[in-house]
């Protein structure tokens, strides 16, 4: 068995690489010019690069088309600020870092949705810092014109955690954080100035009530007593843009477990039947059979982690008026990949 992660058979030790052209972890062999072929052969057969960041720092396992020019892959080649390596413990972060960003590159990739640049011109591609506090200038992890900021001190867990207390928070992780500032750049990218901003606007709200006001008021005053009601998060509650982005992050926790339940052939709902191998994401997948899939599915992995003496899996519960702005982003995510 190998996982997302390996860059190493655990068997064989034959070197692995990611082509993210076809979602597929390979085994490879060594030519003799130094560029690298899969074991299977293709036709025509194509020669890789293993990206730079794996030489450089043994951080990452995708590969590099040979007549790419650029050295980097699709996934860190969209880096534009990484941690001070020269600082201690950084590169242990960086590397917690980037294996979740990586998650999430795979999963955008699965649904068809972009992360360079529009032709026009008028979106961005999609980039990231990483940023270190210091004295005069704490790290806020936000999303800016394209920019996802993740603070590197949310890859040590103690910290991670103490802000999770801290903030109330059922459930904070560094693959979290991504999907939920990528909700951010997505809804820039497939809601501003849409066909879909009009229902957006009936599901979530008006995204021009003022944004920094708004967030001061929830912060001072808290969410309203019913979010539980319409919100899948109380933070969801303090914006229409927060409550999109909050949403945005569950459903790519959902397609993406879902994913990795079925490739183990792990399926509690009898109704819907899982084929063996992982669930592909298709244009046309029924919103229904997902969410049938996957309340079971938490419930059961929810009750394991409680039989180890831990914490649910996933501490949520998703109201009718959330199952609704889940079937708009799967609605929205669908039309997108059609194109």
């Amino acid at each position: 068995m190998i996982f997302f992660e390996n860059d190493r058979c655990l068997k064989c030790n034959r070197q692995l690489g990611f082509l993210p052209e076809i979602l597929d972890l390979s085994t490879l062999e060594e030519a003799p010019d130094g560029l690298w072929h899969l074991t299977k052969k293709t036709t025509p057969e194509k020669a890789y690069r293993i990206c730079a960041n794996n030489k450089h720092n043994g951080i990452c396992n995708w590969l590099v088309s040979a007549d790419d020019p650029n050295a980097w892959c699709l996934a860190c080649r969209l880096n534009e600020i990484i941690p001070d390596l020269t600082q201690a413990g950084n590169l242990a972060r960086w590397a917690k870092l980037e294996l979740a960003k990586r998650r999430c590159i795979y999963t955008f990739l699965r649904l068809g949705l972009p992360v360079t640049d529009m032709p026009d011109g008028k979106r961005p591609s999609l980039r990231f810092k990483f940023l270190e506090d210091n004295p005069n200038s704490p790290v806020k992890t936000g999303h800016e014109n394209g920019v996802i900021t993740i603070n590197v001190a949310e890859a040590d867990e103690d910290e991670r955690e103490r802000r999770r207390v801290n903030l109330h928070e059922p459930y904070r992780t560094l693959v979290g954080h991504f999907r939920h500032e990528s909700g951010h750049y997505f809804w820039d990218r497939l809601i501003a100035n849409s066909p879909h901003l009009s229902r957006f606007r009936e599901l979530f709200g008006d995204e021009t009530v003022a944004y920094d006001a708004a967030l001061q008021t929830y912060y001072r005053q808290g969410p309203p007593a019913d979010w539980g009601s319409k919100t899948v998060t109380p933070y969801a509650s303090s914006h229409p843009w927060e409550d999109w982005a909050e949403t945005w992050a569950h459903y790519l926790h959902m397609v993406d477990t879902l994913e990795t339940a079925a490739s183990f052939r792990l399926s509690i709902n009898e109704s819907v039947p899982t084929k063996p191998g992982p669930i592909l994401y298709r244009a046309d997948m029924d919103f229904e059979k997902l969410l049938a899939e996957w309340t079971p599915l938490t419930c059961a992995l929810n009750t394991i982690n409680r039989s180890m003496g831990l914490s649910d899996l996933y501490p949520f519960i998703i109201p009718a008026p959330v199952t609704e702005k889940l079937e708009f982003i799967h609605q929205v995510i669908s039309e997108n990949a059609k194109k």
